[in-house]
């Protein structure tokens, strides 16, 4: 309970304390703060309308975003805050409780979502995750003739288009993947190329392709998420230092790989977690990439190594494939299923296998200092005794 004396002494605060306060509260408690009084609203709405988060489930009884569409009728009905919006994160998906739509009235939001961040100029962080808009057919106002691949503009092509945002630092444009996806058209590297701030950057990945690309755009990206297509598109020439690859190793081919490695800076971080690696994709990144340092991988093991081992033994085929890589300092195997065998009733003899390919790495790939193995067990190399341990 606070004291007499201590309700009478807060408004004598200056806002910049009341700022710094707020920030750390809950938006439910901002929403109750924002009606105690005219000064309270100001401060809390200044700090509500700086990160908007929006989800919006979609389903057969609400087939419509109207959360999205709401958050953008606030923003524009308090033009003095949009130069406040810093982040700002948009995400349909469909409803994981209830049956699914038949179809998707989203064109109301994508027109007004598209005027909204046209007003934000100063944003830093943009989320684009559209759900299913592209997944089902939609029976109102005409929208499922456009959705399909024969014609139409992509709906994330629809909400950026004609739009810069020169402060922005990280932008992440999702949609869940269908064969009745447009194609993205030039919209897309033509909004990218305009992003002169960007550090960090997601891409869906059916965007397989980006043609078109300004060779001096995007010179601060340090970070990429996509395709191995797109990926080759966008990587020559640019100081990417972390690169995570989506779709299927396939996918991966010796070309993209060739254009991957003509960064302007040499790649460290290579995350394959988001697709089932057979150990021909690892040695032929160590033959291209050998300069990677920390390397996150789900292991394919119905390809793997050594038929006639079982259990983590499994792993064993794997050290002439780390004996490529110069400075390999990481490995992560923990997005890698479970390997059967493994069980607590056998940790003793998994915990003495670990350790003993950790050593057999570690000959294999001197620079190795840190591995997890898909028990998610990690092991650390000590410097001052010379051997692995688990942390």
């Amino acid at each position: 309970m606070y004291s007499t004396s201590s309700y009478h002494q807060t408004p004598s605060l200056p806002n910049e304390l009341l700022n710094d306060i707020f920030i750390y509260l809950p938006s439910p408690s901002l929403a109750a703060l924002s009606r105690v009084s005219h000064r309270y609203n100001a401060v809390a709405e200044h700090v509500l309308y700086s990160s908007i988060f929006i989800r919006d489930f979609l389903s057969e009884s609400t087939p419509f975003p109207w959360r999205t569409f709401r958050c953008c009728e606030s923003i524009l009905a308090r033009p003095h805050l949009v130069d406040n919006l810093k982040r700002f994160h948009i995400k349909w998906q469909k409803h994981p409780e209830v049956p699914p739509p038949t179809h998707v009235y989203f064109a109301p939001t994508v027109a007004k979502l598209h005027y909204t961040l046209g007003l934000l100029s100063f944003l830093e962080h943009l989320e684009l995750s559209l759900g299913p808009v592209h997944t089902l057919s939609s029976t109102r106002g005409g929208e499922g003739a456009g959705a399909g691949a024969g014609g139409g503009m992509h709906v994330i092509e629809r909400v950026i288009q004609t739009h810069s945002f020169p402060h922005l630092q990280s932008c992440s444009l999702g949609l869940e993947y269908t064969k009745l996806s447009p194609f993205f058209s030039d919209i897309l590297p033509t909004f990218l190329s305009t992003l002169t701030s960007l550090r960090h950057l997601k891409l869906p990945e059916h965007c397989s392709t980006l043609v078109d690309l300004p060779t001096g755009s995007l010179q601060n990206l340090v970070s990429f998420r996509g395709s191995p297509g797109a990926a080759g598109c966008l990587l020559p020439g640019r100081p990417v230092q972390f690169l995570s690859l989506v779709g299927q190793d396939s996918d991966v081919s010796r070309e993209n790989l060739l254009r991957i490695t003509q960064t302007s800076v040499p790649l460290r971080y290579l995350d394959l977690s988001a697709m089932s690696v057979r150990p021909a994709l690892i040695r032929n990144i160590a033959t291209f990439l050998p300069d990677i340092e920390v390397l996150k991988v789900k292991l394919a093991l119905r390809h793997t190594l050594h038929f006639a081992l079982s259990g983590i033994r499994l792993l064993t085929g794997l050290s002439s494939v780390l004996n490529a890589f110069h400075h390999l300092i990481h490995l992560d195997l923990s997005p890698t299923a479970a390997i059967a065998g493994s069980t607590p009733s056998n940790a003793s003899s998994d915990v003495d296998q670990e350790l003993g390919l950790c050593r057999e790495w570690a000959r294999a790939c001197p620079s190795l200092r840190r591995v997890v193995f898909p028990s998610r067990t990690e092991w650390v190399l000590s410097e001052q005794e010379d051997d692995w341990r688990v942390v």
